[in-house]
């Protein structure tokens, strides 16, 4: 049983698996907690770059054809 607070807060306690949550409440009176992530807005504009996540998935699935570079030879600042 959960018992909800004066100011209408609620405690979780060990029934909380993630951090953040989105939570909504359907016409029976259900409150439904989901999972979330919070990621910006660049993040999410790059994800949704077909042609970036096209070449990541590229690059992943042959990583001899990187170029790779010895940085023990560059200047430290």
């Amino acid at each position: 049983m959960i018992t909800v607070q004066g100011r209408g807060r609620v405690n979780l306690g060990q029934l909380a698996s993630h951090l953040r949550y989105l939570g909504r409440a359907e016409p029976d009176g259900t409150i439904i907690l989901e999972p979330a992530e919070v990621i910006s807005l660049t993040e999410r504009k790059l994800m949704t770059d077909v042609a970036l996540m096209t070449a990541i998935a590229e690059s992943r699935a042959h990583p001899e054809r990187l170029n790779t570079r010895d940085r023990t030879k560059l200047p430290r600042a």
